[in-house]
């Protein structure tokens, strides 16, 4: 009998939001995480990258766990930027359309006026989803964390890379009452396992979600090989070839794509650029100009295009092989959602061919030498 979200011990009402979405049969992080969460719910570490469902597998439990009497935070969800913790906290809204009481979710995050989430914060809000840096500024302002029994970190490693150890650091010492922390994270590099070494349990329930079960099918994966002084020329004919398709382009770093932005304006493409250097206001006007479809294409770095989730992306271009494998799927995953198709095409210089093999094997899948 096939696995159901009711098979892993969740809620009716919760069931019921989740199907509303679509949401009928659980991933891979969600089958280990959820009956897990649900029983013991003690520190658990995983390793998923975006696209996997770990909202879900994480958000459910929490919902389940909560009690929306207590006029106190009792989740506490840490996200590395503004659009990830808006992507979450909408979710998280959208499973408990069929909760009855109502499970209030607030998020906190920069760009937006603190005195309106200090107001919001005063109603009883069992979960609250929140940027490091944001937090910091309300704790500051008066905000309690002593109710909190479960912390969520999600993508861990962002957040590390971001420069975030100290506001980390002071979170947990914030949340001294905490039953839990539950920590997801794409890679796990030295500074994560020190995150987990200084503030989890020894004996934290680890998960791993492999690579080649979080493949999407509908995901066309194309090479084209480029010498470097080429790729410009080739991605300007790529996209005057789009018609009306949108789509996203990865650069490694962020000069990189601010680069390639004043490429693709000089011979007239509609782009915007999207890197770690804009304020939070440029950022939002470019988002709201790609979401909107006044900008057909948008350029962007890894760190930046965190909690990108925009509909009907045609295509992803990856100027450059990522430093991660990990990094491919969450790149490529931009592409191809809600059951559409679509297509990821990496420019690669001729001496990189090998490393095409290696993502083919790592992640199971076949690539096609694009024409």
């Amino acid at each position: 009998m096939p696995e159901t979200f009711e098979t892993l011990g969740v809620r009716a009402d919760l069931v019921q939001g989740l199907d509303a979405l679509g949401i009928q049969r659980p991933t891979p992080v969600q089958s280990s995480a959820i009956p897990f969460l649900l029983g013991a719910g003690s520190d658990l570490i995983a390793q998923a990258q975006t696209g996997t469902g770990k909202t879900a597998a994480f958000g459910v439990p929490l919902l389940m766990k909560v009690d929306p009497a207590i006029d106190q935070i009792q989740g506490l969800i840490i996200a590395p930027t503004r659009e990830l913790a808006k992507q979450i906290g909408k979710e998280l809204f959208r499973f408990t359309k069929f909760c009855n009481p109502k499970i209030f979710v607030e998020v906190a995050a920069g760009g937006d006026e603190i005195e309106d989430q200090i107001h919001r914060l005063s109603r009883p809000t069992p979960i609250l989803v929140a940027t490091p840096g944001r937090l910091m500024d309300l704790l500051k302002a008066g905000l309690q964390l002593d109710g909190v029994e479960y912390l969520i970190l999600d993508e861990a490693d962002e957040m590390l890379s971001m420069g975030f150890q100290q506001e980390l650091a002071a979170i947990f010492k914030e949340t001294p009452a905490r039953k839990a922390t539950w920590l997801f994270s794409a890679t796990f590099q030295k500074r994560v396992e020190g995150l987990i070494q200084d503030n989890m349990s020894a004996n934290a329930h680890r998960l791993q979600v492999e690579p080649k079960q979080i493949v999407n099918r509908n995901i066309d994966h194309q090479f084209a090989l480029c010498a470097r002084e080429e790729k410009d020329a080739f991605i300007i004919n790529y996209l005057k070839g789009q018609g009306s398709e949108r789509g996203l382009i990865f650069c490694r770093t962020r000069a990189g794509a601010i680069r390639m932005g004043e490429e693709l304006e000089k011979v007239d493409l509609s782009v915007g650029v999207l890197q770690g250097d804009l304020s939070q206001k440029d950022r939002d006007k470019v988002m709201r100009g790609f979401k909107k479809e006044r900008i057909q294409f948008l350029i962007a770095t890894d760190v930046a295009a965190r909690g990108i989730d925009v509909e009907g992306l045609a295509f992803v271009i990856q100027h450059q092989l990522p430093d991660a494998i990990q990094y491919y799927t969450h790149r490529s995953g931009r592409t191809a959602r809600a059951g559409k198709k679509g297509v990821s095409l990496t420019l690669i210089e001729p001496s990189e061919r090998g490393q095409i093999t290696k993502l083919e094997q790592s992640l199971g899948l076949n690539f096609t030498l694009a024409e």
